[in-house]
């Protein structure tokens, strides 16, 4: 009737697809063909030049060609609007190098940008200008980017950076110089973002020029930690390179091989010092050969050997002259080495880089676990195991090029990833090449104590879909056999069955499953004569040509072993006589082979049969149509001539030299001794680790090798100094006066940030460059806290203070009770804002000072009341009251244990009898606690619940206290138990509180700051939340004081947090500031460690506001436990954020 509705479904689809785009710009990519460009682009409103422009740069976006719009676009660089500014930017850095003569037409008004006072603008232009790839205006560039390398903004001096590596690519020799200061001038710069990006241009501009390195080393490596994650991995490298080329290999490290060492350290005269510490870093991998559960798991010298020689000299060059043993050893002898235990460089690279093991970027984990592999000491590779397992964890290509670097550690050393063999296993959506990684793996790291683990799990991938994949399986299996005698035999009788019941089209695996046997028998003939002649039988059934090939192969090569296989010779040799013609060539050719070994090696009564075989084999080898078989026929027909020939005996002299020659010959050829195959094959390339080269297999565009070891000149008077001498650094001297507006929704991050100061990372976590001081010693005591002054006046530095509440405390002045003593002039200083300008800041601008007060809050412990849960209602007990509290004592049966205060009270008339908290269903009599408490810990296994001892009466209105003991299956659930009461059950639910899954760790905040900087990253969680309970406690009291005020605060929610949660109070940092209500930046630390493993696990609160308002707290969790962690931050906060009841 209503025909208008048949196209209801197509309508719908148009209209959904119209409600999709509004507000978006998919409009833009409508209409390739727009005529209103042009018009839109002389238009003289800003909004209409924006549409064209966008439009314009949407067809450059689907590949039309919009050049003819050149001029028109150009003109618009004059235009005062920014968003206009930068859409022409875009344009005419894509048509630049085709239209060069009108691209020339607008440098002017980028030099004229260039001194925009909006630092966006600036930036715009000097990409422009880098971008448009033209010699000519190349010297103009060049001074616009020296102009902006001191730019008083961050973002303005990482684009001149950014623009190094084009203006070099120009190819402007006399330029080079020039490029090459500009890179040093940026890589001293106070700003992680631009030596980020001047460390790319390094990379790029001069690698080779490391001195430039050598006068920033340490505040580089200082800085490491803040750069962006792409700019880390090329700042790794670089750094790498410098203490390599500097101070050479260390000789602590996995790189070289005991054996040069040796020789290394006898020449130096300190042979038996230095051994005797090599072999204390090699017990501690298992390199003893004492150490029978590490068979294969000693540091193999040879392919350290390889892989470090590689490392240095390149793949190529290594192999190309690897055979050359004189010069390899001179090589070794010119090289120099340094002791990473001595050596300061060494030490802060190590130490900047172990934090980016746990980086969220997987570059950036293996580019800081190479630098560990290559100079780390033996005792402290193991760092690296972990961050590399984890990365295991994501997607398939990232987890093939982590597993590519994994082989090489595991080939130099096994028994690195020995005890984590199980995070090797498959996984069902793991490709096949990864796969095949994991399968090398496994059989390197194969320990005696794990073969039999790994070896039931090769039992399942024989079965895999994937035949390829159970191929490799086999040879897998193979190799375990030979590594591990002793389970030769079981791997012979899986391989044996699994070759007798391969079909023709499993050939792959029948293959390998030969092969296989074949290593593994070649290890000791003696004993396999049984599965030789198993493989004989089974001739028969094998059709595979390369299979019955190898067969025949073992039937010559092992003719003359045991009793059993001389016998069946000739049988074996009629069948194979018979087979002959319908044999492929490979099947062909082993078998003249085979004749030849078992004439060479038969008896006298035997060579009659054994010289008629072979003749009639000969003779149907000289007439078959392959001419590689009668060749063989001829050359073996020659060569055995003397045991073919009749024997006669007047012969001439020379006719008998002549066959004692062939005899000869025969012999070397046909009875050699076969070679065991090396341990790693020579021909294997390894490159650097994280380089793209290491997973292709061959050098890619750009690869270098590592410098040669202490090449650098050691008399450079710029090398291991900080700072340039006399250089300005970027950035210094600005003021916030000479800064400019930035627009802080253009670009990401700070643009603001016009005078940065210098990071000092390395001050957090060891105090390298000697500028941090004595570390703050606080330690609260139970016993002597009351001895401790009130409050302690410090001047506490915050290096980057950021809102996460990262700021380390660099400093601590003694207390005394005069306050005139206890703050410094520089303290008073920064409190009153008297003299910001002063000396004492421009002698230290490495730093920014914040003065802060520390307390020590002694009668907190007096107010800490555990929180009070119901177990069981008497409306529900028929009058028992049963209630519990998390108890702050520790279980002296296990760490595993939680201690409960539980009260039982009868609130009736009637007394009750026989009370007794059980697990579920299960009751146990108290007179069996000891007992089984003595069987449950010497099995390792710790109860739910510690049986309690039974209540035998309870009166009315009596109330009775008991101590429960108990294990939380999971700090999440609930513990189910049920109560007996006068022969009645209860069902009831125990309900963990996850603060007191911990127990106190008591710590002065020294080594809590230490602590708190080995665990950044992915082990730090932060949330934030709004705290109240101190506005009633202030309105409560008759104390206008600031000290009072800050007091209370510090009280509550101390109180709030050690009634909550088993933690240690660190410390108290109260800021001392010109505004009295000002609670910004009040800081409080708690510490504890786990129950179950004693892993630390610290807790941070920030305060921002003022007292008598809401507060905002910063909570920081530092854990290793992630999980752990996450639900311990989200508990914190919740009990925070509750109100205080009554």
């Amino acid at each position: 009737m209503f025909t208008q509705f048949g196209a209801t479904a197509e309508s719908l689809s148009k209209a959904s697809t119209m409600v999709f785009r509004i507000g978006t710009d998919a409009h833009l990519y409508d209409d390739p063909d727009d005529v209103n460009i042009a018009p839109l682009l002389d238009s003289k409103f800003d909004s209409e030049k924006c549409e064209a422009l966008k439009r314009l740069l949407a067809l450059i976006a689907q590949g039309f060609d919009v050049s003819n719009f050149f001029p028109q676009v150009v003109k618009n660089v004059a235009s005062q609007s920014i968003e206009v500014k930068k859409l022409v930017y875009l344009y005419l850095l894509h048509y630049a190098e085709k239209r060069p003569n009108e691209a020339l037409l607008s440098i002017n008004y980028f030099q004229k940008d260039l001194g925009d006072t909006n630092p966006l603008v600036r930036a715009w232009a000097l990409r422009t200008m880098a971008g448009i790839r033209l010699h000519v205006i190349a010297p103009l560039v060049l001074v616009a980017v020296s102009k902006c390398a001191r730019d008083p903004s961050v973002y303005v001096r990482k684009c001149a950076a950014n623009a190094l590596p084009k203006v070099h690519d120009l190819r402007l020799e006399e330029n080079t110089a020039a490029i090459e200061e500009l890179v040093g001038f940026l890589l001293n710069d106070n700003s992680p973002g631009v030596i980020g990006a001047a460390a790319a241009a390094f990379a790029s501009v001069c690698p080779t020029n490391l001195s430039l390195i050598g006068r920033n080393y340490r505040r580089l490596c200082e800085t490491l930690p803040d750069v962006e994650e792409w700019g880390q991995i090329v700042l790794i490298g670089i750094l790498l390179r410098y203490a390599i080329a500097r101070h050479g290999l260390v000789k602590e490290s996995i790189m070289l091989s005991s054996r040069d060492l040796e020789n290394i350290a006898s020449e130096n005269g300190a042979s038996d010092t230095y051994q005797k510490g090599n072999e204390d870093s090699n017990a501690y991998f298992g390199l003893k050969e004492s150490n029978a559960d590490l068979t294969n798991g000693v540091c193999k010298s040879e392919v350290v050997d390889i892989v470090s020689r590689s490392y240095l000299e390149g793949p190529d060059k290594y192999l190309s002259k690897h055979r050359c043993a004189d010069v390899l050893s001179s090589e070794l002898e010119g090289l120099h080495f340094t002791s990473a235990k001595d050596n300061e460089d060494i030490k802060i690279l190590l130490l900047c880089t172990s934090p980016l093991l746990w980086s969220h970027n997987s570059a950036v984990v293996l580019a800081a676990a190479g630098v560990h592999w290559i100079m780390a000491p033996k005792e402290d590779i193991q760092k690296i195991v972990k961050p590399l397992l984890f990365l295991m964890r994501s997607s398939n290509s990232s987890k093939y090029v982590v597993l590519c670097n994994i082989q090489v550690f595991s080939k130099a050393v096994p028994s690195l990833f020995a005890p984590h063999f199980e995070d090797f296993f498959m996984s069902p959506s793991d490709s096949y090449q990864v796969k095949a990684l994991k399968l090398e793996i496994l059989s390197t790291i194969a320990t005696e104590s794990s073969i039999s683990s790994i070896f039931q799990e090769f039992q399942d991938y024989v079965k895999d879909p994937d035949r390829k994949f159970a191929a490799d399986t086999v040879a897998a299996i193979g190799l375990c056999a030979q590594q591990f005698p002793k389970v030769a035999n079981t791997c012979l009788e899986g391989l044996l069955a699994l070759a007798s019941h391969a079909t023709d089209g499993e050939a792959i695996v029948l293959l390998q499953a030969i092969y296989s046997i074949k290593a593994i028998i070649g290890k000791d003939p003696s004993s396999n004569e049984k599965v030789i002649v198993h493989l004989i039988r089974s001739l028969e059934s094998i059709r595979v040509p390369a299979a019955r090939g190898m067969i025949i192969w073992m039937v010559g090569e092992y003719s003359d072993i045991g009793n059993v296989i001389p016998k069946v010779l000739p049988v074996v040799l009629k069948y194979l006589a018979r087979c002959f013609t319908v044999e492929e060539v490979e099947t062909k050719l082993q078998i003249l082979n085979a004749c030849g070994k078992v004439l060479l090696h038969s008896k006298e009564e035997e060579l009659w049969a054994y010289r008629k075989v072979l003749s009639y084999m000969l003779d149907l080898a000289r007439c078959d149509l392959n001419y590689d078989i009668r060749d063989r026929a001829r050359f073996i027909k020659e060569l055995l001539s003397c045991y073919i020939g009749s024997s006669d005996t007047e012969e001439g002299k020379a006719q008998q030299e002549s066959r004692d020659v062939s005899r000869v010959l025969a012999g070397r050829i046909f009875g050699g001794q076969i070679k065991a195959p090396s341990s790693e094959q020579f021909s294997a390339r390894f490159y650097l680790p994280g380089s793209l080269s290491h997973v292709v297999l061959h050098a890619a565009p750009g690869y270098e090798p590592l410098p040669r070891p202490c090449s650098l000149n050691f008399e450079d008077p710029s090398i291991n100094s900080n700072i340039v001498e006399g250089a300005k650094r970027p950035g210094d001297g600005a003021t916030q006066s000479e800064s400019y507006t930035d627009d802080p929704d253009s670009v990401s991050g700070s643009l603001n940030e016009e005078s940065t100061s210098d990071y000092s990372y390395a001050d957090s976590i060891g105090g390298s460059d000697g500028t941090g001081g004595s570390n703050v010693s606080s330690s609260l005591s139970e016993v002597d806290v009351h001895k401790e002054p009130l409050i302690h006046l410090s001047e506490v530095g915050y290096p980057n203070a950021n809102p996460d509440g990262g700021s380390h405390v660099d400093n601590q002045y003694s207390g005394s009770n005069n306050l005139g003593e206890l703050i410094s002039t520089r303290s008073l200083e920064s409190w009153l804002d008297e003299n910001p300008n002063s000396g004492h800041n421009l002698s230290e601008p490495s730093s920014i000072r914040k003065s802060s007060a520390r307390i020590s809050i002694g009668h907190i412990h007096g107010r800490v009341e555990p929180k009070i849960c119901a177990l069981l209602d008497p409306a529900n007990g028929n009058g028992l009251s049963v209630d519990y509290a998390f108890s702050s004592e520790l279980s002296s049966l296990s760490p595993l244990l939680v201690c409960l205060q539980v009260s039982f009270k009868n609130c009736s008339t009637e007394p009750m009898m026989n009370l007794q908290l059980v697990e579920d269903n299960k009751r146990q009599d108290s007179s069996d606690h000891a007992s089984a408490m003595t069987e449950s810990s010497s099995h390792g296994d710790v109860p739910s619940l510690v049986p309690m001892e039974e209540i035998a009466n309870l009166g009315p209105s009596e109330t009775i206290n008991i101590m429960l003991q108990v294990r939380f299956r999971h700090h999440l659930l609930p513990l189910k138990l049920v109560l007996w009461c006068n022969g009645k059950t209860y069902p009831v639910k125990l309900r963990p509180d996850i603060g007191y899954f911990v127990r106190p760790l008591p710590m002065d905040i020294g080594v809590f700051s230490a602590k708190e900087a080995q665990l950044p990253g992915m082990f730090e969680y932060t949330r934030r939340c709004i705290f109240t309970d101190h506005i009633g406690e202030l309105k409560k009291g008759d104390k206008p004081g600031t000290n009072d005020q800050f007091l209370v605060i510090c009280e509550c929610l101390a109180v709030k947090v050690l009634s909550n949660a088993n933690f240690f109070l660190v410390s108290v940092d109260m800021p001392v500031s010109a505004n009295l209500d000002d609670a910004s930046g009040l800081r409080l630390r708690f510490s504890g460690e786990l129950l179950s493993n004693s892993v630390p696990c610290l807790v941070t609160l920030v305060l921002e506001g003022t007292c008598f308002e809401p507060l905002n707290i910063l909570v920081k969790v530092n854990c290793e436990e992630t999980v752990f962690g996450l639900n311990l931050l989200n508990r914190i906060v919740n009990l925070l954020a509750e109100p205080a009841r009554g």
